[in-house]
């Protein structure tokens, strides 16, 4: 595994920016409309770097129009970069725009699913807002993914099952899509005959892969609402704590959404290819919690933040997500972590949420945050 870049090299490139005039810029998918808005709030230029093809999002429905005064009257994406691949922005050439236009990136779960995550941490030589030595962690193949870290801070997860005999209760196999790799090619069993009935189900039906199944990761399912806690941690914050909840999301998940909504009768009908259902999530929607849960959530952060700091030095800044599921006795679990924006804040575009609203007396959306801080980190130089 390569090194990762050093951050001093970082800050020497930062120093040579005009502090008037930062950019950011993000893959132009995931969270990046929320980027770009956030950005568009605190007036700061903003870049969505696309892929020929997949570019009409950011390039025609969502980019900016301004009148004659130069205001804002329609839309939130400065420039929309259009490349062959999102992977052509580790090219030197594109590294060295980046840098000509003063610009701070911005790490979404599609800038290291569509690049090579090798290259992000030695190679690309541009500044990132964000915990670039984290990144990793994302990857459940890795030694010291997000489940060493949680386990080191003494965090609640999800019981793991070394192997598929040992399934004795529900539980769920987490590994990728066969043929869409970036999506989940997960399926839940609760015996070692279902598991070995529906793995080769999957397999013959193309979703998942055997040589996956080696590598997938087994555990125990959690029977209980998702919430996934978008939180921030600011090493600038002056005036009040430096963790924020922003807001909270639940996802939609394709087909598993399509088969709750159905009776039970009209399920047991259903065609061979769609008995066991996929969990591709598809969108977001807006959540919030009881209020004597918050303090366990906001525990939560603080532990993992503790964690991060004494094993990623510097640790996380900025925005992060801890992906959680409730019990029946209001017991959290970690399931899943991203140490970077999480998926669901689009939810938050233009209106906020009403935590992160509540916290600041305005709209505030991640993207705007993160762009909150970028600009206090420039005028304090």
């Amino acid at each position: 595994m390569p090194s990762v870049l050093d951050p001093e090299a970082m800050k020497e490139t930062v120093r040579g920016y005009q502090a008037s005039d930062i950019k950011l810029a993000a893959i132009a998918s995931h969270s990046c409309l929320d980027i770009c808005d956030g950005a568009a709030d605190e007036g700061l230029p903003n870049i969505a770097v696309c892929e020929r093809g997949r570019e009409s999002t950011y390039a025609r429905y969502f980019r900016t129009v301004r009148d004659d005064a130069h205001g804002r009257l329609r839309g939130c994406v400065d420039e929309a970069w259009v490349l062959n691949r999102f992977a052509d922005i580790l090219d030197e050439k594109q590294q060295e725009r980046l840098r000509d236009e003063n610009v701070l990136f911005v790490p979404n779960r599609s800038f290291t699913s569509y690049c090579d995550l090798d290259a992000i941490e030695s190679q690309f030589r541009v500044p990132m807002v964000g915990s670039r030595n984290m990144l990793r962690m994302e990857e459940r193949e890795e030694e010291k993914d997000y489940y060493w870290l949680l386990d080191k801070a003494g965090l609640p997860y999800p019981d793991p099952i070394e192997h598929p005999n040992d399934i004795d209760e529900l539980s769920i196999v987490k590994l990728h899509h066969a043929e869409k790799r970036l999506e989940r090619g997960f399926f839940t069993a609760a015996t070692p005959e279902e598991y070995e009935q529906k793995s080769q189900e999957l397999i013959q039906q193309g979703v998942i892969r055997e040589d996956d199944l080696d590598h997938a990761r087994i555990e125990r399912y959690i029977v209980g609402p998702v919430f996934n806690l978008n939180f921030f941690h600011s090493p600038l914050e002056l005036y009040g704590e430096s963790l924020d909840l922003l807001g909270i999301d639940w996802r939609f998940e394709s087909s598993l959404d399509g088969h709750v909504r159905l009776p039970a009768p009209q399920q047991m009908t259903l065609p061979e290819h769609q008995i066991v259902p996929e969990m591709t999530v598809t969108g977001h929607a807006s959540a919030t919690l009881r209020e004597s849960l918050l303090d366990d959530a906001f525990q939560l952060a603080e532990k993992f933040i503790k964690a991060a700091k004494e094993h990623y030095d510097p640790g996380i800044i900025g925005p992060f997500c801890l992906q959680t599921c409730v019990d029946k006795d209001l017991n959290f679990y970690i399931y899943d972590v991203a140490p970077r924006v999480g998926g669901g804040t689009n939810i938050h575009l233009s209106q906020g949420h009403p935590y992160g609203n509540t916290l600041f007396r305005t709209p505030m959306s991640t993207g705007r945050r993160l762009a909150l801080e970028v600009r206090a980190a420039a005028q304090r130089d």
